[in-house]
């Protein structure tokens, strides 16, 4: 499940199967939030569908808020992403750099690999990453805020990073690749209709996630 926006006028909220690419449920929202992400589960759910798992973005609070039962699955291209913005994609610092690298083998790795080497890069640099200094206010404060945010980020998100290889039986993708590139190529459609008003934009997206 994901969201793609259309300027700032409105946003399509889109919940898809892994298994057959069947689009279960679309729905226009003003902004995303944890809650209707929960209320289109809970719909799919009365319709008689059993949820085998779900695969998401890492928005906050969003996990808890699903039954224990269901297994969840952080897109790892969105965590990556959440590093580069910590990061950027050429960082100049040596732990940064060490860090981001590592990153990169998320979507190519086994869990046992990717944490143990983020636990080696974090015993290397424990010391750095604690380093503080007294600023004008006489206060301390950490050096390298946001790599200890990137660091933190992915500790965080480590449950649910590898719940495609807890469950292998499951073939739970580790992306939302399957709906991200259905936004790409609805995206390209509508540029071929530019000048469309809103109302006739969402008839359009409509009719798209129903071919």
């Amino acid at each position: 499940m994901d969201t793609t926006y259309f300027g700032r006028q409105f946003g399509v909220m889109v919940f898809k199967d892994s298994i057959t690419g069947q689009v279960l449920l679309t729905q226009f929202v003003k902004q995303e939030s944890n809650k209707l992400y929960l209320q289109g589960v809970e719909e799919i759910s009365r319709r008689g569908i059993k949820i085998q798992s779900v695969i998401c973005d890492g928005r906050k609070g969003l996990f808890q808020m699903f039954e224990i039962s269901i297994p969840i699955q952080m897109c790892n291209f969105h965590q990556v992403a959440i590093i580069r913005r910590y990061l950027t994609k050429k960082p100049k610092l040596q732990a940064s750099k060490e860090l981001w690298e590592h990153t990169l083998l998320l979507v190519h790795t086994d869990k046992e690999s990717f944490i143990g080497g983020l636990q080696d890069w974090f015993t290397k640099w424990e010391s750095f990453l604690n380093e503080r200094k007294v600023d004008e206010n006489g206060k301390k404060r950490y050096v390298h805020k946001r790599l200890r945010s990137a660091y933190r980020s992915l500790q965080n998100n480590l449950t649910y990073l590898f719940t495609w290889y807890d469950y292998i039986d499951f073939k739970i993708p580790n992306t939302t690749n399957a709906i991200d590139g259905q936004f790409s190529n609805l995206k390209n459609k509508l540029r071929n209709h530019n000048g469309l008003s809103s109302e006739r934009k969402k008839k359009f997206i409509s009719e798209f996630f129903k071919a």
